[in-house]
Order: structure tokens, then C-alpha cells, then sequence
């Protein structure tokens, strides 16, 4: 039987992996629709395999849109539908741990909905969001931005908001960030962990004062006073 739960997210940096990335027709995962999802898998740091599929959303693809990632109507027209995408991306991730930059807030969010729409359940794998990562180990930069990480590290930028490219370039930003922060475990800055569910633990300001939340809420509502 396959998890049910919803994957939580790490912290630190993981040799095995597989790093993936969505392109969409706008930014709600309840009214926006996928238009291609890529995906990289690692071992040891190193590249095995890549997946890539455009997706035919059954709607026009709005001109803003297209005019971010370069996706047209005319070359979804042949794509496979969601469902049909979404079981192929499944099959090559398998229960991996995922990586990629904001998927937290975004991308994570389109595939819990494309989940529980398609499937009635949320994704099981747990992920590691290298958005997070690079904000506490690369306090130096103004923004953190995967374009920021890439110009940082000299990783070329090209074709950036294709999906397979930004998973080329995540993964090498990636691997720059664990090496930068010497350990193939869990970031060594992060102090405390969530006992319940292994996540961050994350300083918040309350009604009450200041307290210590997980960073997996509302999955998990952890919290212990200051």
C-alpha cells in the first residue's frame, strides 16, 4: 500500500536525490493548471537520469505565462494530460526524497492538488527546498533567487524557467550549498528539530510572545515556548 501521509520537509543536504521542477500556467494551484514537470535523478551527487514531459493542460495557455517560460498552446497540443504525466513523473521519482528551489510554496502545493484530485491522497515523498537552504547559509546575498545561487556559484543561467534546465541548474546549486556547508547531513546551523515529524523548528512571534513552531504546519502543529 503506498504512503499516505504528506512528505515532510528537511533540512540539510542529501547525496541521493532527485531534484524536480514545475512550469504552470499561472500561480494557484486551485485554479492554474501544470504545463510541464522535469526531474533529475542523483546518486551520490552525481546525475543518472532525467525525465521531462510537457503537459496539455485542456485549456489556453495565458500570454503572461508563455511569455515567462516559453510554453505555447501549439506545443502542449500533442502533450499527454495530467493524469497520464503525472503517473510517469510518479514511476521516476518512486519514494526519493525531492529537491528543488521554493517548492514549499509552490510547486509542492500544484502536486498535492494534481494528488488529491487525481488520486484522493497527498504525495508521500519528503523534500528538501533549496530556497530555505541558501537563506541560512548564504546570509551574504541580497536575494535567493535560483538565478541568484547559479550567478553566485557561475553556473549558466541558460534557458532558465524551462523546467529540465532549471533542474539541471538546481542541482548544481545544490551541490555547491552541501559542499559549502561540509556535511552530507543535516545543516549544521539548524539547531533544533520538530519531535514529532524530524522538521525545522522555527522561531514565530505570537498573541503570547515568541515560541518555537515546526516548519511543517499546518501538517504539524509542534510548538514548544521560548
Amino acid at each position: 500500500m503506498e504512503e499516505q501521509r504528506r512528505g515532510k520537509r528537511l533540512s540539510g543536504y542529501r547525496p541521493d536525490y532527485v531534484v524536480f521542477d514545475l512550469e504552470t500556467t499561472g500561480l494557484s494551484p486551485e485554479t492554474d493548471k501544470i504545463i510541464e514537470i522535469s526531474a533529475v535523478r542523483v546518486k551520490g551527487g552525481k546525475v543518472e537520469k532525467s525525465f521531462s514531459t510537457l503537459v496539455n493542460p485542456g485549456r489556453r495557455i495565458p500570454a503572461a505565462a508563455s511569455k515567462v517560460n516559453g510554453i505555447t498552446d501549439a506545443m502542449v497540443a500533442d502533450a499527454p494530460v495530467l493524469k497520464d504525466a503525472l503517473e510517469q513523473f510518479l514511476l521516476f521519482i518512486e519514494k526519493d526524497i525531492l529537491v528543488g528551489h521554493n517548492i514549499h510554496s509552490f510547486d509542492m502545493k500544484f502536486l498535492n492538488h494534481a494528488m488529491e484530485e487525481l488520486y484522493k491522497r497527498e504525495l508521500g515523498n519528503d523534500y528538501i527546498d533549496t530556497l530555505f537552504m541558501a537563506r541560512s547559509c548564504m546570509k551574504e546575498l541580497a536575494h535567493h533567487r535560483l538565478v541568484d545561487l547559479a550567478a553566485y556559484f557561475h553556473i549558466s543561467t541558460e534557458g532558465a524557467h524551462r523546467a529540465l534546465n532549471d533542474c539541471m541548474m538546481n542541482q548544481k546549486c545544490y551541490e555547491e550549498m552541501g559542499r559549502r556547508m561540509g556535511t552530507a547531513g543535516d545543516d549544521p546551523k539548524v539547531q533544533e528539530k520538530c519531535p514529532r515529524c524530524g522538521g525545522e523548528l522555527v522561531k514565530r512571534n505570537g498573541r503570547y510572545g515568541p515560541f518555537y513552531g515546526c516548519s511543517n504546519y499546518p501538517g504539524c502543529r509542534y510548538t514548544r515556548n521560548v
